[in-house]
């Protein structure tokens, strides 16, 4: 995300690890599969070589995607950039923020990640959607403060600016 003139960043990250994880146990029990299936085909060490191909494969996949996802929140802007080679960007103003809710399953309670939803004025037409944070209640309390910051800003601009007072 370029900033802009005095813009500053309150959050940047990626997808948790930890919520990658169930992506990385099925493709390693695939791999698994695999591997045992052509050992019992074949007598040489291919049911080795198919698990160690597509174990690589999962695990080179897997951190493709974790680090090829940007979650930015700046003091003006949320932002999502997905995609290395073909790249999709979401973004919305902050003041178009009209609430953030995060949820997380019992499982991703236990890992400690969760997904941060933003409801924004005029948007129904696709999900802003943090997948897979590292603590969401953290995001939801830095989007709180951004955009309690800004209201904040915008009234005391309008109380140094109101005649008389």
């Amino acid at each position: 995300m370029d900033l802009q003139s005095g813009e500053r960043i309150i959050y940047q990250g990626h997808p948790s690890w930890r919520a990658m994880l169930a992506f990385y146990l099925l493709g390693l029990l695939i791999a698994a599969g695999v591997g045992l299936i052509a050992a019992l085909a074949d007598e040489t060490s291919t049911g080795v070589i198919a698990f160690a191909v597509i174990a690589g494969i999962t695990v080179v996949a897997g951190l493709v995607k974790r680090v090829a996802t940007v979650y930015t929140i700046s003091d003006r802007r949320l932002n999502i950039k997905r995609g290395i080679v073909a790249r999709k960007v979401q973004e919305t103003r902050l003041q178009r923020v009209q609430n953030v809710n995060y949820s997380q399953s019992v499982y991703e309670r236990i890992m400690q990640i969760g997904n941060v939803d933003f409801d924004t004025a005029g948007t129904d037409d696709s999900a802003f959607v943090f997948v897979g944070v590292s603590q969401p209640d953290q995001v939801v309390e830095k989007v709180d403060r951004a955009t309690h910051h800004d209201a904040g800003d915008s009234a005391l601009e309008a109380e140094a600016r109101a005649p008389g007072t």
